[in-house]
């Protein structure tokens, strides 16, 4: 890899119409993001670490290859406030924390979001400990609150606001996921969340259940 380019340097030689030159440049720049994203999976994703040297490899390999593709479509972004290195590799390991979301939703369906049509809102029940630290009047309140915000959910909300809130706030299935499964793309999903949250935010001020109180009921 050729170290001594300026940040300059890097965006006219990615940009170059010398076959040679950009070739040369984005070798350079994928093998630097292979490295890079291969030490992120490697060292800081452990849910990664049953995967042999090889996968691990391979995969970082693969992301390198689209946060490349990325980096040459958003050229023009790049200001110049940090080494283009840097800025490259923060678009590498986006790519890479994306593409694993992903896959862990690649069998992801909204079908599966509801059981007998009814929204499944509750408190997490996984950690036991914390549920039984709780006094009774808060677990009281908690469930009084949930049941609230369970209904306006499913009769204040239309049928694809309610799936769009679950999967995307309650779920934190990707947005890119849900957009495709529900046949849409990425702005309008926004808007139509957008929209949900106004719905559901004024429907519960109206039960007299604020924002602030939710938040401090459940911190």
């Amino acid at each position: 890899m050729q170290h001594d380019r300026t940040n300059q340097q890097w965006v006219d030689d990615l940009a170059s119409e010398e076959a040679v030159v950009q070739t040369a440049a984005l070798d350079d720049l994928r093998s630097y993001l292979q490295r890079g994203i291969f030490y992120y999976l490697s060292r800081e994703r452990s849910d990664l670490s049953s995967l042999s040297i090889d996968d691990v490899s391979q995969m970082a390999d693969d992301f390198a290859q689209d946060a490349t593709l990325r980096i040459l479509d958003n050229l023009d972004t790049f200001r110049g406030d940090s080494r283009f290195t840097t800025w490259a590799m923060k678009i590498g390991t986006r790519t890479a924390i994306s593409e694993l979301r992903r896959a862990r939703y690649k069998d992801f369906s909204l079908d599966e979001l509801t059981a007998d049509g009814e929204l499944m809102v509750g408190v997490d029940k996984s950690d036991d400990s914390r549920q039984q630290s709780l006094q009774p009047e808060r677990a009281t309140e908690q469930q009084d609150v949930l049941r609230i915000i369970g209904e306006a959910l499913n009769d204040v909300l239309t049928e694809r606001q309610r799936q769009a809130i679950e999967a995307v706030t309650l779920r934190g299935v990707p947005m890119d996921v849900v957009a495709e499964q529900m046949d849409t793309n990425r702005n309008a999903l926004y808007k139509l969340l957008h929209d949900a949250r106004k719905k559901l935010r004024t429907h519960l001020e109206t039960q007299g259940v604020a924002l602030g109180y939710i938040l401090e009921l459940f911190e």
